[in-house]
């Protein structure tokens, strides 16, 4: 079983150091105050809509660390002082087999910190974490899936080192437009 654990990334020139954790009941109202807004929703299956919503996410996340097939981070942006600060975003793991060659990857950011480089540094955090924790049954690589319209989940991609790799056909309903399949190789 891998043990919950906070990841880190460093601070950069421009913006304070992020802090990655796993999700507490204590982050329900930034939660659903991200979760509010129109550009999110569009991009994410599941959207919170009210503490109850949010109680129950936390929950299903927690269980997803139990089960060792889901492991979501909820990404703080340093306070003062180094201080914890305000729910930025959120990065995820997901490995529906568990031994299996490869897991996927996911993120998303809260509008206010967008442009901020979060998401890239958070999904380093969680790649470099993804390949080290899980040693000899770790996966061979992580897949990056994402709309093929979101030009900005590309360009995290790119900027995290996963390489496109394939156009996806739509799968209608869940996936009603084509997407786009990004690859990164552990050791690349």
């Amino acid at each position: 079983m891998i043990t919950p654990t906070t990841l880190r990334s460093a601070a950069t020139a421009d913006f304070p150091a992020l802090s990655l954790r796993p999700w507490r009941e204590d982050d329900v109202p930034a939660l659903v105050e991200a979760y509010a807004d129109p550009f999110l929703r569009r991009w994410t299956a599941e959207s919170p809509d009210d503490a109850a919503d949010g109680l129950r996410w936390v929950a299903r996340q927690r269980r997803g660390w139990e089960e060792g097939l889901r492991f979501a981070f909820a990404v703080l942006e340093a306070g003062p002082q180094g201080g914890p600060g305000r729910l930025v975003g959120g990065v995820v793991l997901k490995r529906p087999v568990p031994d299996g060659a490869s897991a996927e990857v996911g993120y998303w950011t809260a509008a206010p910190a967008r442009g901020r480089g979060v998401a890239p540094r958070a999904l380093e955090a969680l790649t470099a974490w993804a390949f080290e924790a899980f040693g000899g049954s770790g996966p061979e690589r992580l897949e990056l899936l994402h709309q093929e319209d979101n030009g900005a989940s590309c360009r995290v991609a790119e900027k995290s080192g996963y390489a496109f790799r394939a156009v996806l056909p739509a799968a209608p309903p869940e996936f009603p437009l084509s997407g786009h399949l990004h690859v990164r190789a552990a050791g690349a």
